[in-house]
């Protein structure tokens, strides 16, 4: 038997803190904390697992009601607010590049549809999808206050995060480049469900896809050497025409900030928060 697990639950069973549905940090705690000591326990200690089955049920409960009522807001409208009470819920230092329980609760509120169908091993220069931490997602589109004029294009989107983000909390529009058919088809649902018609995606090849569009370009590392070098040369053609910026997280950063035609919009950066960076046409004479 496992005092620890026994006097964990004691303690979540007469806990009402949790139960507030904004309180969902502390259901994250609670949930690790139980997951945690139930590693300990005997493996014939069935009254307490039964117990802790039952507390994580009445956690997960609570979390996808709160993730309903969250959800709700953004079919009416209220993505702005949403994103200012997640900012200030949000860690102070975004740096690193983990996930905490904001992004379980992004994805609940979300509440991406499973990917249909086959996805492919990643092809040579691209990498394997990972969704972008949603405090770093949270700290881009704070630091680009972009307006409804600004269309912020998402190059190797994966299951939409950014654009239906973009869509649901500012005025501009969101739109995803993908090249896996399965992950453009999931983020269409979930757009159409929660309403947000200023979300779109294409199934296509960032070498090729149309660009021009676009004011903001936003870059998770989605692909590498040569390729990552022929998306760049797409983006300074534009940028040669009109202003844009474009944003980088992850490995890729360091590419972005040895392009000369690239303007850094902080005094520093690394590869593990959001580097933002500006482009225009070179002024005459």
């Amino acid at each position: 038997m496992s005092p620890t697990l026994r006097t964990l639950l004691d303690q979540f069973e007469t806990d009402p803190s949790w139960q507030p549905p904004p309180r969902w940090r502390e259901r994250a705690q609670w949930q690790e904390r139980i997951e945690r000591a139930g590693l300990g326990a005997a493996a014939d200690a069935a009254d307490l697992r039964a117990r802790a089955d039952a507390a994580q049920a009445r956690l997960d409960a609570a979390d996808a009601r709160w993730s309903a009522a969250l959800r709700a807001r953004i079919v009416a409208g209220d993505g702005a607010q949403l994103l200012r009470e997640w900012r200030r819920e949000s860690p102070p230092h975004a740096d690193g590049e983990g996930y905490d329980p904001l992004d379980a609760l992004l994805g609940a509120v979300l509440d991406l549809a499973e990917p249909q169908g086959e996805v492919a091993a990643p092809a040579p220069q691209t990498v394997f999808y990972q969704p972008t931490p949603a405090r770093h997602l949270l700290e881009l589109l704070a630091r680009l206050e972009l307006d409804a004029d600004d269309v912020l294009i998402d190059l190797g989107s994966g299951l939409g995060h950014v654009p239906l983000l973009v869509a649901a909390c500012t005025p501009a529009r969101g739109l995803g480049i993908e090249h896996e058919a399965a992950y453009v088809d999931s983020a269409r649902e979930c757009a159409r469900r929660l309403g947000l018609q200023r979300a779109g995606f294409v199934h296509a090849d960032a070498r090729v896809a149309d660009l021009s569009a676009g004011t903001v370009f936003y870059l998770y590392t989605p692909f590498t050497g040569d390729l990552l070098a022929q998306v760049l040369e797409r983006l300074r053609a534009l940028a040669a025409q009109r202003a844009i910026r474009v944003a980088g997280l992850g490995p890729c950063t360091r590419t972005l900030a040895a392009q000369a035609w690239l303007r850094p919009l902080q005094a520093s950066w690394a590869t593990d928060r959001i580097a933002l960076f500006a482009a225009g046409p070179s002024p005459p004479g």
